[in-house]
């Protein structure tokens, strides 16, 4: 693998000249207070100890323009969250997955951001990668250019406003691959890379906590990135099974970034 170069200071350039009218004019209020979840609050903003920024996206020269995966060589895997639905789960995969001391990826809906802004915050204090899965999660790849760049763009500008950055990284919506048409708008507006997977929990479809287990450990191997998603409780009952089964094989879940790096 090639070495990884510095953080892609463009991006944030380029996200700030390319952003559409109706991505600016759908406004996002940073102050509205997310309700507490799972025994986690919000902290009260503090002028003189302001966040940090959160990190930016980057290239890694040698990986294609989509990456499903890392190296093959190294045990280490990247569980990603598709970021929307009760925060209350949300607050409650983040809780299991540190008290296995793993990282996670997680791509959040722009919307979902709207209403509620201190889950990027929380994301971001315990080390994990926050990145970019549209503005209101609809298909991407049947979308005109514009449509598509109002989508990436409107998400970009609500983790901007939160984090000071556009996030890590960028998955589509409804897609487990985007057309070489998201991939262009996503360089656009500042993700170098898009983000996809080789594991699919198919969590989504409720099918409950042990065939979520079942399905990816059955498929999961060095370098996979696995699919997974905030907003099905069947997920957070799986987490503590599927963790303890990757400390057993040796594999260690760290963030995309870190996979990759």
């Amino acid at each position: 693998m090639g070495r990884v170069t510095t953080t892609d200071r463009r991006g944030a350039l380029r996200f700030g000249a390319g952003l559409t009218a109706a991505a600016l004019t759908t406004g996002c209020s940073t102050t509205a207070h997310d309700p507490v979840a799972a025994g986690h609050s919000a902290r009260p903003a503090d002028p003189a100890r302001a966040a940090p920024p959160a990190p930016a996206p980057r290239a890694f020269p040698g990986l294609p323009a989509q990456i499903a995966h890392g190296p093959r060589d190294r045990p280490r895997v990247a569980l990603t969250f598709h970021g929307q639905g009760d925060p209350a789960i949300a607050y409650a995969v983040l809780k299991e997955a540190e008290k296995a001391h793993a990282k996670v990826t997680v791509l959040a809906v722009g919307t979902w951001l709207d209403e509620h802004p201190a889950v990027a915050r929380r994301i971001l204090d315990g080390g994990h990668d926050l990145g970019n899965h549209t503005l209101h999660h609809r298909d991407i790849d049947a979308m005109s250019e514009a449509e598509a760049h109002a989508e990436i763009a409107g998400c970009a500008d609500r983790l901007h406003r939160l984090t000071g950055s556009i996030g890590t990284w960028f998955r589509p919506s409804r897609t487990p691959h985007a057309t070489p048409l998201v991939e262009r708008v996503a360089r656009s507006v500042g993700y170098p890379h898009v983000l996809s997977y080789d594991v699919d929990s198919l969590d989504f479809t409720s099918p409950g906590a042990a065939a979520v287990t079942r399905k990816v450990t059955s498929e999961i191997r060095d370098g996979s990135v696995v699919s997974l998603h905030f907003g099905y409780a069947g997920t957070v009952a799986a987490l503590p099974a599927l963790l303890e089964d990757l400390d057993r094989r040796g594999l260690t879940a760290v963030t995309t970034t870190e996979l990759l790096t």
